[in-house]
Order: C-alpha cells, then structure tokens, then sequence
C-alpha cells in the first residue's frame, strides 16, 4: 500500500513510520508540520529509504493537503497529527481545537474527495485510520475497564478535542461510506517521547539531576503500553481491522503514578550511580494536582485480541528498562529539545507535568 501517516515525525508517528519502512513493503509519506513535540531525527533510520517521503504541511492547510493525495494517491491514510499534552490543552485551548478538529475534518473531506475518485476495487480497499486516546472516555474507579461500548465524558480540552475528532469519524462514515477504522489506545511510553510525559519526563530529569514532580499523592492510575507493541497494533487494524470499527489498544500494565516514579528512580540508581542527591528518590517533589485530574484509565483489549490476535509483548518493567537505557544512551537526541523548546519537561502549568 501507499500510506499517508500524519503525525508522522511525532512520537508513535515515527515509530510507526518506522515500523512500516522497515518492517513490510508500503511506501510511506508523512504529513507533519513539525511543532515542538516533532523530531525529524527520529526519522533518521529511514529518511533515505526509497519508500519513504516527507512534506512539513500543517493538516489544516486544505490546499496543500488536497495536492498531496492528488500526488501521492494513497491507500490508507493514518491519522496521529494531534495535540496531545493535557497541560498545554488548559493553558492553549484553540491549538487543540483548530489541530485536532479542523485538522481531522480536513482531512476527512481530502480522503472522502480521494476515496470517490478510485475505481472499485482500490475503493473497496481504502482505509481511514484514526489513532485517538483512551482520555475520550473520562475516568474509572477502582475495578472497571473502559470498551469500545464505553460512554464518552471527555474532562480535559485535550481529550474533549480527541473525542470530537473520533464522532467526526464515524459521521464521515455514517453519512458518507468512508472506509474508517478507529483505535483508542492507554498511555504510551518508549523512546523518542518528547520529555514533557510522566515516564520521559522522569527520566530525563533525574538524569539531570533535576526535581522529579509528581501530581497530588501520585495515586492516579494508568494503563502503559510499549510504544512497539502499539505500532504493531495500528499496522495489523489497519491491514485487517473491519470498517467501521473501534478497536482499544492497552497494554496491560496497570501502575499508580507514583510507582512508575519509584521505579524508574530505583533503575537510575542501578545504571547511573553517583546522583548529588543520593538515591534519586530524594529528586521527587510533590506538588498542587492537576485540574479536573482523571483517576484511572485501563483497557479492555479483549476484542482486538480475539479478533486479530494481538497482545503486547513487552511487560511492563522491561519496556521500562529499555526505554531508560535509551534516553540514557541518547541525551543528544532529548538534550537539544529542551534547550530549543526552552522547557524543563515540567509542561505549561507552574509546578505540573502531564501523565
């Protein structure tokens, strides 16, 4: 297939890109505007591989996007291009709405306008796939999981934004047949984040030697998923998943916050010894919760499983492992993010960090 990945020099964008590069015989054009949260280094493995193509166009240009599927005349399109930290969504709202919104329906109407114009049997083919979150579905308590029959109750701008995008999806599909196809996935984690999320944010702090800041008590609850197992994920739903459906991606590693901080703190005592603090549990700092903070997120993934037969691979402590060995192996990759973005990690609210 010929794929266009929006979002494709983000953090599941790239690794995603990179995955379909690498891993099977599409040929790949990224869409990416290239904002603060985007590295085109994390493309570097792949830039000069003939199936691959780039084009820095924000997703709300209509022209420009509509020439591009006129161009390159894909098969699917993959659809991550978002706005995506929580804290930055209450302090800049409209970015949210006008990237994660208007964006979508742009796109929307260029895929709609390309999947009128293919003959039948590439038609019939045609996937839409939009990546969204499992923030669209609110919060839990202490024992359910959310489903793909779960109520939407979006609480932040983020995840209100997240959940327009999705009902833009299934009207474009209701309303007018385009071939969609929805993933609703828990919280990422890996290497190449953006050091502004819990577990990137962590790391490089402590690698700093920096205060690590945890929300209220860090009793908050989510679900991790290995950002690999998750691209694996998206390829087989877009390769096999059914049109019209949702399908939720988890990583069945339930863990409060403050027990991802403890052990990513044990583990940089274990390979980076020598902290002026001592042990970097002396680098947590509790601080004011974050407004209208979620409680807990988990997924249920049983019907992906059942009818594709994934399940992640990586467990919990050795998606761990890998991803801090990474950031510690490649501070030229994050260091230079921080000094350029002008940030700590700690996000737009005094004292905060997403999670």
């Amino acid at each position: 297939m010929k794929i266009i990945v929006t979002g494709g020099a983000g953090f599941i964008g790239s690794a995603l890109v990179r995955y379909l590069v690498q891993k099977t015989p599409h040929d790949v054009l990224v869409i990416d505007k290239l904002t603060y949260a985007a590295n085109l280094a994390s493309l570097r493995s792949v830039q000069e591989h003939s199936r691959f193509r780039f084009s820095r166009t924000d997703i709300c240009d209509r022209r420009t996007v509509n020439e591009l599927f006129l161009a390159f005349d894909p098969d699917a399109v993959v659809h991550l291009a978002a706005q995506s930290h929580v804290d930055r969504s209450i302090v800049a709202q409209a970015d949210f709405v006008n990237t994660n919104v208007i964006g979508t329906y742009v796109l929307l109407e260029a895929a709609l306008t390309h999947w009128r114009n293919l003959r039948s049997t590439r038609a019939q083919e045609f996937r839409f796939h939009h990546v969204s979150t499992d923030e669209v579905y609110g919060t839990l308590g202490d024992d359910d999981c959310f489903t793909e029959k779960t109520r939407y109750d979006p609480h932040s701008p983020y995840a209100a934004t997240k959940a327009a995008a999705d009902h833009l999806v299934r009207a474009w599909r209701n309303s007018y047949g385009l071939p969609t196809l929805i993933t609703n996935c828990s919280n990422n984690y890996g290497p190449f984040q953006f050091p502004e999320k819990l577990i990137s944010a962590s790391i490089t702090k402590g690698l700093l030697g920096k205060a690590i800041p945890v929300y209220g008590a860090g009793l908050n609850v989510r679900d991790w998923l290995f950002v690999d197992d998750h691209v694996k994920a998206l390829a087989l739903v877009l390769e096999h998943g059914r049109p019209g459906e949702t399908y939720n991606i988890g990583g069945g590693a339930q863990r409060r916050n403050i027990d991802v901080v403890l052990a990513i703190c044990d583990t940089l005592d274990l390979l980076k010894p020598g902290n002026k603090a001592g042990s970097h549990r002396k680098l947590i700092t509790y601080v004011d919760d974050r407004p209208g903070h979620d409680y807990r997120y988990a997924i249920d993934f049983s019907k992906l499983n059942a009818e594709l037969g994934w399940a992640p691979i990586e467990s919990f402590d050795s998606g761990l492992l890998t991803t801090i060995k990474w950031y510690i192996a490649n501070r030229n990759w994050w260091e230079p993010l921080l000094v350029r973005n002008n940030t700590t990690g700690r996000g737009t609210l005094a004292n905060v960090r997403v999670d």
